[in-house]
C-alpha cells in the first residue's frame, strides 16, 4: 500500500506524458504529491478496515461506498474524472459500467488482507464494482491485488507472470523498450494494468520498477501506483522513501496507514521484546538531557537486555522471497539465508541531511508501527551490535527512527559489545 501511494507521488509530475520517457529523473522534486489514486488507495483501506475483514459482501460495499465519498470530498481537488466527479456527489451512488484504471489504483490493501489468493480476488471484485463495474475493470482490479498477494507470499516473478496471463488475458510478451514508445496517455484499466504488471517484471529492485514505470510515460501517476503496489510486496521499500512519503501525507491518511500495519502485521509478541522498555526509557531520559551520565545509563540497559538474551525488529530488504522464511534465532549480519528456494536480505537504511548512513532497528512492535511497514526480522541484539561494530558501510544504528531515537555511533556499538562481554565475565 505504502508501494501504491509512493508510486502515484513520484509518477504524478509526469502525467499527460510531460516526461521525456527516462529512468533518469529527480525522484523527490518540488512537484511530487499525491493525487485522487492516493486518496481512493487511503478509502478503500479505510472502508475494508471499519467494515471488518471477515464482514459479508454488503457491508464491505456500503462501507466503500461511504468511505470513497467521504474521502472524496475531504480532498476534493485531487485530480477525479469526471464521472467520478459525479459518483462522489451523488446522494445514491450507483455504478456506471466504467473500464477505467481507477479500480486498479486503489486496490492494494486488498492484496495484503487476507489469506487465500480466492479470497483476495472477491473482496477486490467488490472494491470494482461500487463504481467500476465494467469486466475490465473488474479485471484490472483482480488481476493487481492478486499480483500483489503472490508476491508477497514469495511467488517468483514468472510464476506471477503465468497466473496473469493464463487468468486475466492480458499480453504481457513486450518489453518496456518495445512498449515505451508508442505508448501514450490512456486511463483505461486494458491499457494501464499490462503496462504496469511489465514495469514490476522487468524492475529489479524497487526503486528500479518506480523508475522504469515512470519512464513508460502515460497516465504516468496510476500506472506507477500499481506498480508500486506490486514492487512492495515483492522487494520492499527502503526505509528513507516511506518516509519522504508518509512526510507528505495528512494525519487523517497516517491514522488510516497505521491500522492497515497494525492488521498486516497483527498483535504477536515476542516474549524476547519484553523488558526493552529499559533501553526505550534511557534513550528518552538521554534525549531529554544529553550527559555523559544518562550515556552511561544507556549502555548499562543495552548490557542488560543483552544478558537477557533481549531481541530488536530490524527492518529488512528480502528481494527474492519471504523474510519470515528466515530462522530469526540463527540471523546474523551479513549472512545469506537459504530454503527451498535462496532467499537473501540486506538491511534498511535511513540517510540522514549529512549524507550519514544508518541501519535501523526498533526496541519494540509500538515504536516499529509509529511509521511504515516492511518485512523485518527479530534479531538478537548482541549479535546485531556485533554486526555492526566493524562493519564500514553504516555509520551506525538509529533506534527508534520515529520516535524518541537514539543515534548508536560504531564508537559506542563498540564500547557495550565489550561491557557485555565484561558483564559476562563477571
Amino acid at each position: 500500500m505504502y508501494g501504491a501511494i509512493l508510486g502515484d507521488m513520484v509518477g504524478a509530475p509526469y502525467e499527460f506524458d510531460r516526461g521525456n520517457k527516462s529512468k533518469d529523473f529527480e525522484m523527490w522534486n518540488r512537484k511530487v504529491r499525491f493525487t485522487d489514486d492516493t486518496v481512493m488507495t487511503i478509502a478503500v483501506a479505510d472502508a475494508i478496515l471499519t467494515a471488518g475483514i471477515d464482514a459479508e459482501e454488503k457491508e464491505i460495499k456500503k462501507a466503500l461506498v461511504e468511505k470513497m465519498q467521504q474521502w472524496g470530498n475531504r480532498y476534493p481537488n485531487s485530480g477525479y474524472g469526471g464521472r467520478f466527479i459525479h459518483w462522489l456527489g451523488s446522494r445514491n451512488p450507483k455504478p456506471y459500467g466504467s473500464y477505467g484504471n481507477g479500480s486498479a489504483m486503489r486496490v492494494s490493501s486488498v492484496g495484503w488482507f487476507y489469506d487465500t489468493l480466492e479470497k483476495t480476488r472477491e473482496v477486490a471484485r467488490w472494491t470494482a464494482e461500487v463504481s467500476h463495474n465494467h469486466p475490465e475493470g473488474i479485471k484490472g482490479a483482480e488481476a493487481t491485488a492478486s499480483v500483489i498477494f503472490m508476491a508477497r507470499h514469495g511467488a517468483l516473478k514468472e510464476e506471477i507472470k503465468e497466473y496473469v496471463v493464463k487468468e486475466f488475458g492480458y499480453d504481457l510478451s513486450r518489453t518496456c523498450d518495445e512498449i515505451r514508445p508508442g505508448y501514450y496517455h490512456d486511463e483505461s484499466c486494458q491499457k494501464t494494468v499490462p503496462e504496469a504488471i511489465t514495469a514490476f517484471l522487468e524492475g529489479e529492485y524497487f526503486e528500479d520498477v518506480i523508475r522504469t514505470a515512470v519512464s513508460l510515460g502515460g497516465d504516468c501517476d496510476t500506472l506507477t501506483c500499481i506498480a508500486g503496489g506490486m514492487a512492495e510486496a515483492f522487494y520492499g521499500i527502503p526505509v528513507g522513501m516511506i518516509q519522504n512519503t508518509c512526510d507528505r501525507l495528512g494525519e487523517d491518511m497516517m491514522e488510516v496507514l497505521k491500522d492497515f500495519d497494525e492488521q498486516r502485521n497483527g498483535s504477536s509478541v515476542d516474549p524476547f521484546l519484553e523488558g526493552n522498555e529499559v533501553i526505550a526509557a534511557s534513550i528518552e531520559q538521554f534525549r531529554k538531557e544529553t550527559t555523559n551520565e544518562n550515556l552511561a545509563v544507556v549502555a548499562g540497559a543495552f548490557c542488560q537486555r543483552i544478558k537477557a538474551g533481549g531481541r530488536f525488529i530490524v527492518p529488512v530488504i528480502a528481494p527474492d522471497a519471504l523474510v519470515n522464511m528466515v530462522n530469526p534465532e540463527t540471523a546474523k549480519v551479513g549472512d545469506e539465508f537459504t530454503s527451498e528456494e535462496e532467499l537473501s536480505f540486506k538491511f534498511q537504511h535511513l540517510e540522514g541531511d549529512d549524507g550519514e548512513i544508518w541501519a535501523v532497528a526498533f526496541t519494540s512492535r509500538q515504536e516499529y508501527l509509529k511509521g511504515a511497514s516492511s518485512d523485518t526480522l527479530v534479531m538478537d541484539i548482541e549479535q546485531l551490535l556485533e554486526g555492526f561494530a566493524d562493519d564500514v558501510g553504516e555509520t551506525g544504528i538509529i533506534i527508534n527512527p520515529w520516535g524518541e531515537n537514539l543515534l548508536l555511533r560504531k564508537d559506542l556499538i563498540k564500547a557495550i559489545v565489550k561491557m557485555a562481554k565484561e558483564d559476562k565475565e563477571l
